[in-house]
């Protein structure tokens, strides 16, 4: 979910030099390979001058591809697409600029592609978002053109169309037509948070903002003498204030039809230009742990009527948005009442994405027998690997992509005024230095042996943990190495291995796809309401699995 950081101009932190330059090495291209080069205008899409990352995808076309041909990444078939890039500083109207494809390119360079026909278009990232958005409102795109390649002909594509602004407040797509007849009626209670805070301006040196919705009960306005626990939802990476729209919808709808008891949600927009923030005190992304707990929170409970009290303050997360809450939850005790985090981002290094960053000599590209790390799986089979995945997260930008975003929330601060990288993005080595102060700093499982007496009294029993047993990211790994911690600890554990699930389908109950999502609420609101009547539609909530 999103707290963005709302400014103009051209972010600070973008480095001087090109990564890919370094990694490009490994994929020396041979003497004899004609090198692939695109000449990209700058059409009708832009009356005035443009700058930032320019990358130019291709798609391999077979004879029963049909037409109009899409040409996009594909999230998990890293392979499926080539994609070439290069920071453009200024482009004129009507000016060209010159790419060379086999400089930065992903999964090699455009001359030892496969000779065929290819799908091509060209992007122009405007706000360097593409590695956490994807093509977004005001990036500028080219039409498909269907060409040969390799080739030795420079190629010629024309930026031609911005991406327009749609409306936030509309559903997307993947909103089910049932839950789309809600929006006008939830209208009313749902309220943009767009909060300056001071903790965040003061570190960037400019006005930042944390955003998000709060989504009063239906009955809100019809009991002006009540209050409401509250929950503090944020979502995962990816995550953004749109798509929690449709999320704030949803929970509306489930308390207008009595699927879940009537509470307070704020939904958290967590995500920035650099990633994730995680609402974490740190050294590159600023106070964004303070500026929830001390401002905005305070702020809220001064509109709205919340209980403001810690049975009353209860937290929820799915993914990076899970690991958000837990470690909100471990370094609050105080504040909050407990945490619900599913499928939550590591919470051991010792098992980060299954990877030990603390072994000697660890790597996140390959095993210690040469095989590769899998980033992602599907009934027990690699769906991408680790360096699949971070080679082609740097051609595309070397921020705002998943493994810079864990950096910039983790790293210490290099002596450029960046995060400094936690592995060689070339070679796959970990650094030592960098995961000891991963270690120090947020570890939380470290966090909780080094703590734990004086965070026992405040946090014993406050953390509620769901995971599936067949995470696509083996993300369960480390919920049971943090489970085991805590019971070594001798505190009271609530954690759940949903058989058989993975990342994506874990809400599913039954026939409800959300159905995690009501227990959940029903837990909470009985943690906040001791004896309050049950609802009687709702189904009981997960048992563990073992």
């Amino acid at each position: 979910m999103k707290l963005a950081i709302r400014s103009t101009g051209a972010h600070p932190w973008l480095r001087a030099h090109n990564l890919l330059a370094i990694a490009a090495t490994v994929f020396a291209t041979p003497a004899l390979a004609a090198p692939v080069s695109f000449h990209v205008s700058l059409g009708q899409a832009s009356t005035t001058s443009v700058s930032g990352r320019l990358l130019v995808f291709a798609k391999p076309l077979g004879p029963a591809d049909k037409r109009p041909v899409a040409v996009n990444m594909d999230q998990i078939d890293t392979h499926a697409t080539a994609i070439a890039a290069q920071e453009v500083p200024r482009l004129e109207p009507g000016a060209t600029v010159d790419l060379d494809a086999d400089v930065t390119a992903f999964p090699t360079p455009f001359s030892l592609l496969p000779p065929g026909r290819y799908a091509v278009q060209a992007v122009l990232d405007r706000d360097h978002s593409y590695n956490y958005t994807g093509r977004g409102t005001g990036d500028l795109v080219s039409e498909v053109v269907e060409m040969d390649l390799p080739g030795g002909t420079a190629q010629l594509l024309t930026l031609a169309t911005a991406i327009p602004e749609t409306d936030p407040l509309q559903p997307l797509s993947n909103v089910p037509a049932a839950l789309k007849e809600a929006y006008a009626a939830a209208k009313a209670d749902i309220h943009p948070i767009d909060f300056a805070s001071q903790a965040l301006s003061r570190f960037w040196g400019r006005p930042i903002a944390l955003r998000g919705w709060v989504v009063t009960p239906p009955d809100y306005a019809a009991h002006p003498g009540q209050r409401y626990p509250t929950v503090y939802y944020t979502q995962g990476f990816g995550g953004s204030l749109r798509s929690l729209h449709d999320l704030a919808v949803a929970r509306w709808d489930e308390m207008k039809t009595g699927k879940a008891p009537p509470m307070i949600w704020v939904a958290l927009d967590q995500s920035s230009p650099t990633g994730t923030s995680e609402f974490v005190d740190s050294v590159n992304n600023g106070p964004w742990g303070q500026a929830l707990t001390t401002e905005l929170i305070p702020d809220l409970e001064r509109q709205y009527r919340m209980d403001a009290k810690p049975s009353g303050r209860l937290l929820t997360g799915h993914s990076s948005g899970g690991w958000a809450v837990l470690w909100l939850q471990v370094n609050y005790p105080k504040l909050f009442g407990g945490a619900w985090p599913t499928s939550p981002d590591p919470s051991d290094f010792h098992d980060f994405l299954g990877i030990n960053l603390y072994l000697s000599r660890a790597n996140v590209y390959r095993k210690p027998d040469g095989t590769p790390w899998p980033l992602a799986r599907d009934k027990g089979e690699m769906l991408l690997s680790v360096e699949d995945y971070a080679r082609r997260e740097v051609v595309l930008g070397e921020y705002g992509g998943q493994m810079a975003s864990f950096e910039w929330v983790f790293s210490p601060r290099g002596s450029d005024g960046l995060p400094v990288h936690m592995f060689d993005r070339t070679t796959g080595a970990v650094d030592p230095a960098v995961t000891a102060y991963w270690q120090e700093h947020y570890d939380v499982a470290e966090r909780l042996r080094r703590h734990w007496p004086e965070l026992r009294r405040d946090l014993d029993g406050k953390i509620h943990l769901t995971v599936g047993t067949a995470d696509s990211f083996f993300l369960d790994g480390a919920a049971h190495r943090l489970e085991a911690t805590m019971k070594g600890l001798g505190a009271r554990t609530d954690f759940r291995y949903v058989e058989g699930r993975g990342h994506f389908d874990l809400y599913t109950t039954g026939d409800d796809p959300w159905g995690l999502y009501k227990a959940i609420a029903r837990e909470m609101y009985a943690l906040a309401r001791p004896g309050s009547k049950p609802l009687v539609s709702a189904p009981p909530p997960p048992s563990p699995a073992r």
